[in-house]
């Protein structure tokens, strides 16, 4: 296996935030030459046995994944995991303990909203959500468009679920070194998701990969859906820098929403270790 393999391993099915199931997905991803896949929902694994029939059935080769939330630098930073074991007790008991603090969450945002006249939201959100401990700021958006509040998810985001709107809730997630150790421990690789999304200053992001190198992390995303091209280039010397892998992902959530689709992202530059080198004894 070489970088020019396309592989997508970054994306999410009606198990957490995405709109379609796993199959549907496995489905997408064959038709659009995707070779090696990775289905990676937040903070749940549920779906991965699914996704992993499926992918077979469609002559895909699959790694096992999720995508973590973590607090850093009062950031939340998302650390993917790839090919641990989906039957692990402690990974799966982790991402239990971080998905328990969505539900308070969701009523908090719901109460915001409400503040400012927007009623019913936590219902509405309900109805876009495939699992319950996984409602999220993404399905509050979508109630937002369809009552005609926002012509769009970004429009939503923007005016109502930031820092400092009136929908916007934190919430403390699992710690660096507690996603990187359930995914280490598991037998996987912990990769940091999309680097260029998160607003640290330079030292900041260099005390990321630091301490995520220091705990086990192994890799980062370079290739993926909401990186310019600038940033393959950027992250794609960060990763020489720090003796990262480099993985590649579309973060693909809905036909409706999605800046990429399943893979249909440029090859990783020819330089870096891809990370399926690294994890291909763990490729089903």
């Amino acid at each position: 296996m070489t970088s020019i393999l396309n592989a997508d391993l970054h994306c999410h099915s009606v198990v957490s935030d995405g709109t379609l199931t796993p199959e549907a997905l496995a489905e997408r991803a064959a038709a659009n030459g995707v070779e090696l896949w990775s289905l990676t929902d937040h903070d749940e694994i549920g779906g991965q046995h699914r996704a992993a029939a499926a992918a077979r059935e469609r002559g895909m080769k699959y790694l096992t994944g999720t995508e973590i939330s973590v607090t850093f630098a009062g950031e939340t930073v998302h650390i993917v995991g790839l090919g641990f074991d989906p039957d692990d007790a402690a990974i799966s008991q982790g991402l239990y303990d971080t998905r328990g603090g969505r539900g308070k969450r969701a009523q908090e945002m719901a109460e915001g909203l409400a503040k400012v006249g927007i009623h019913g939201a936590y219902e509405g959100a309900l109805r876009f959500v495939g699992n319950p401990e996984l409602i999220s700021r993404t399905h509050f958006a979508r109630f937002l468009v369809e009552a005609g509040h926002c012509r769009d998810t970004a429009e939503v985001f923007r005016k109502f679920l930031t820092e400092g709107k009136p929908g916007y809730v934190p919430h403390r997630w699992a710690t660096l070194k507690d996603a990187v150790q359930w995914i280490t421990a598991a037998k996987g690789m912990a990769v940091i998701a999309h680097p260029g999304r998160y607003k640290f200053t330079a030292n900041e992001e260099y005390a990321l990969f630091v301490e995520f190198k220091a705990h086990g992390g192994q890799a980062i995303e370079v290739v993926t859906g909401s990186h310019t091209p600038a940033e393959y280039v950027e992250y794609a010397d960060k990763a020489l820098e720090f003796d990262f892998a480099a993985s590649r992902g579309s973060d693909f959530h809905s036909p409706d929403e999605s800046h990429c689709d399943l893979g249909k992202l440029p090859p990783l530059p020819g330089k870096l270790t891809p990370v399926w080198d690294l994890l291909a004894h763990r490729i089903q």
